[in-house]
């Protein structure tokens, strides 16, 4: 069914097709609209769920936390400060293994505060375990959240379905709203591999030795760093898994099939922009207005970023002669951390293009189709001259 709405229904909308069990939030803009609505198909009895209301963010991930572990498929989420108040809870969900899926409607962190769009909120816990997965247009939120679910009680590693607030979260634009019968197919109910049971009475998560060591039954148990080590491993082997997820997805669906990358115009692209979320749409205007003027580019969104799919990332920008690398956030002291982990997966391709990074849009600064196409046919007139520094784009002062 085709529907115009905001891209927070699209995302409540995924949870409910989902058939989530536990929904813990606390309300932060841009995300608030979002877990209203869960709250009103709970109410109406459109989802079968319990709908928790608490009093922080960090509250909230130990609800899903302590549900996740009882069994049930669980969802939250967040924005901004609220997810930064997350932050010790986060870890202890992906290294407790559950299958948890959260929306962050991104957001500019405080202080000073902002409640407009940038990137900085969920790249800032791009290290923490989760796989985080970017939409760029509310059809992609909506068949994310879904895929999100199947991935994270696939691999039990919990993931994150990230959006830009207010560009996507508050903005109309129609979606297709699957069929719950086709999306019952698709995502099989949730069978916790390990849960609390008063049957069967166990320990989770106690304080782990340096070193391995015999356990009850006498087998060897893995110490601290075999932990860490199999939640990398995993965590690699998921971008498999996502492929696969998202093949299955579009031959249900008829949609997918760029599970890591999605690109425009790039076959035939001598220069490459790359970007994160709803700006990689944006720039199609400006990728089509170069074109008219002979100049061969193309633009790439980055839509799974953790784990980063460097292998995609290799086979879409190795051979390119520049490549132009836009965010709405950065490693502070550093870098982008997109630009920084593309030159990592770039380091020993033999074709490797040249980089460059633009910082844009924090707080929510307008982003100009003129700036970008200033940007652009600068850094493809002189793709030689570029500095391993970020440039920033609209800055006033």
């Amino acid at each position: 069914m085709h529907i115009i709405d905001s891209g927070n229904v699209a995302a409540a909308t995924g949870v409910k097709l989902s058939r989530a069990q536990v929904i813990a939030a606390y309300p932060i803009t841009p995300q608030t609209p979002l877990t209203e609505k869960l709250s009103e198909f709970v109410e109406s009895e459109e989802l079968d769920a319990q709908y928790i209301p608490v009093e922080s963010e960090h509250s909230a991930m130990a609800v899903c936390i302590a549900a996740s572990t009882a069994g049930t498929r669980t969802f939250t989420a967040t924005s901004a400060n609220g997810l930064l108040y997350m932050n010790e809870q986060l870890h202890w969900a992906v290294g407790a293994r559950l299958p948890i899926v959260m929306c962050v409607a991104n957001r500019g962190i405080g202080a000073p505060w902002t409640v407009w769009n940038d990137q900085q909120d969920t790249i800032a816990q791009r290290d923490v375990g989760w796989i985080q997965i970017y939409a760029n247009d509310h059809q992609q939120i909506i068949d994310s959240v879904i895929k999100a679910f199947r991935l994270a009680q696939t691999v039990s590693i919990p993931v994150m379905v990230c959006y830009d607030g207010y560009l996507l979260s508050h903005t109309y634009m129609p979606f297709d709203r699957p069929d719950q019968e086709k999306v019952d197919g698709f995502l099989p109910p949730f069978k916790a591999k390990n849960f609390l049971d008063p049957e069967n009475p166990g320990n989770f998560n106690p304080v782990t030795l340096p070193d391995v060591r015999p356990g009850q039954d006498g087998t060897i148990k893995p110490g601290y760093i075999e932990i860490r080590h199999r939640l990398q491993m995993d965590l690699r082997a998921s971008l498999e898994v996502y492929q696969e997820i998202d093949a299955d997805y579009k031959k249900d669906f008829g949609r997918g099939g760029h599970p890591f990358v999605e690109e425009y115009k790039c076959d035939d692209a001598d220069f490459v922009a790359v970007c994160i979320g709803s700006l990689s749409y944006h720039l199609r205007d400006v990728i089509d207005a170069m074109r008219e003027d002979g100049i061969p580019i193309g633009v790439m969104g980055v839509q799974m970023y953790r784990p980063f799919p460097d292998e995609a990332i290799v086979q879409a920008l190795g051979g390119k002669k520049h490549v132009i690398v836009f965010e709405k956030a950065l490693s502070y002291g550093n870098q982008g951390a997109l630009y920084a982990d593309i030159k990592s997966a770039l380091y020993n391709a033999a074709d490797r293009p040249t980089i460059q990074n633009f910082i844009l849009g924090l707080g929510g600064r307008e982003i100009k189709t003129e700036q970008l196409l200033a940007v652009l046919r600068e850094a493809c007139a002189n793709p030689g001259t570029a500095e391993d520094t970020p440039r920033w784009v609209g800055l006033k002062l």
